[in-house]
């Protein structure tokens, strides 16, 4: 009955302790039970990814194939090419589109054989070459025609199957009908080269004579480039037509020998601005523009001329104001070097190196001194031969 007893009592003595080693334990193993379906998902996803990543990397190698790469560079090429093509010819379009409004509004040129009227088609050139002259340059005419000009027949042939048209420009005098207009109307029936501008000619007039020649072109022929040059520069037409031809995809772009001159302040000076305070200071130079001899625009920066020609700012100097009209567009100018060559030596050490230029003056006279004896000389060692405008593709 004591044994008994005792062992009763130590049977309840350990009922604490079991029943604390079987919450242990089944702590344990819950614990246990719990963790590993974590374990067993993160098994499962891990295999899950492994295959995908397999998977992946199989269909890599499969689509991957030699000169695939070099294929997709040249079509990321093409689609730019094009992209940029449609680019300037939407810019094209808008602009024609401003122009043709602008139209019944401004511009109304004239030329010695008639009215240009508004339902007259332009005729699609590559380039129109105004060059710039006064009454009293009969004889500067007559020695550009004697070199760089062609004459009669080849003038028409350049323009019908190399887009190449080319023009003396000139306004009226102030006089109608005065004596200085019918010779230069008789000159006209002799040669027909001239573009007649409503203008009224004179010298501190030639920043609107700039403008209007632009309208006036804009309005006859529809050109890639408009190109303005002095009579008493030497041109030769086939670099210059080479040298446009390369910014032909470019819908802005002023191409000309760019300089910044300094603004003269002084009264009774050549090339005195009476808007000098504009500038700034005294001793200031202007923005860079290209050199007033020879200077080519784009088709649209001549619409643009054409379609804001009233509100078009004049300066003193034809060639300030033609790049002031431009200094706040997104234009792209161009320094091109070849336009404002020395006469020889210069020229010709050029031209036996391989390295024709487009045009030649002499900076001294801001064009050929004495041009009318000079010129064909400069034709004669500088020039590229009367067939080099033949041989370019445009």
């Amino acid at each position: 009955m004591m044994k008994n007893r005792s062992s009763a009592k130590i049977s309840i003595k350990w009922i604490p302790i079991f029943c604390l080693s079987f919450f242990f334990i089944g702590m344990l193993f819950t614990n246990r039970l719990w963790e590993a379906p974590k374990s067993g998902s993160k098994l499962i996803l891990s295999h899950k990814q492994n295959e995908e990543l397999k998977v992946i990397c199989e269909d890599c190698k499969t689509k991957k194939k030699p000169g695939k790469d070099k294929d997709v560079i040249d079509e990321v090429k093409k689609t730019h090419e094009v992209i940029k093509s449609l680019d300037k010819s939407v810019s094209m379009l808008q602009m024609e589109l401003a122009a043709s409004r602008s139209f019944d509004k401004h511009v109304h040129p004239k030329e010695s054989t008639g009215t240009i009227t508004q339902n007259e088609p332009k005729k699609k050139v590559f380039v129109v070459i105004g060059i710039n002259t006064a009454f009293s340059s009969r004889k500067r005419r007559d020695s550009v025609r004697a070199t760089w000009m062609p004459q009669g027949e080849k003038l028409k042939k350049l323009e019908q199957e190399k887009g190449v048209v080319i023009r003396f420009t000139i306004g009226h005098s102030a006089t109608s009908n005065s004596i200085l207009d019918r010779a230069i109307d008789a000159e006209e029936a002799q040669h027909h080269d001239f573009l007649r501008l409503e203008h009224i000619e004179g010298y501190h007039e030639l920043s609107a004579k700039t403008k209007i020649y632009f309208s006036t072109a804009v309005a006859k022929w529809d050109a890639d480039f408009y190109v303005k040059v002095d009579d008493d520069v030497h041109v030769n037409l086939g670099i210059l037509a080479s040298t446009l031809a390369h910014y032909r995809s470019k819908p802005r772009v002023y191409i000309g020998c760019m300089k910044s001159g300094p603004v003269l302040a002084q009264k009774n000076v050549k090339y005195h601005e009476p808007e000098f305070w504009k500038f700034g200071e005294d001793g200031n130079k202007y923005f860079r523009h290209a050199t007033g001899q020879i200077y080519a625009i784009s088709k649209d920066l001549a619409t643009y001329i054409s379609i804001n020609q009233p509100i078009l700012h004049k300066y003193a100097n034809e060639d300030v104001s033609l790049g002031s009209w431009f200094i706040g567009l997104d234009v792209e100018h161009v320094d091109e070097h070849s336009m404002c060559c020395g006469t020889p030596p210069d020229c010709e050490w050029k031209a036996q190196a391989g390295n024709l230029c487009v045009a030649s003056f002499d900076w001294s006279c801001s064009g050929i001194c004495q041009s009318v004896e000079k010129i064909k000389t400069v034709h004669e060692k500088c020039g590229e031969g009367d067939d080099g405008i033949w041989g370019v593709l445009l």
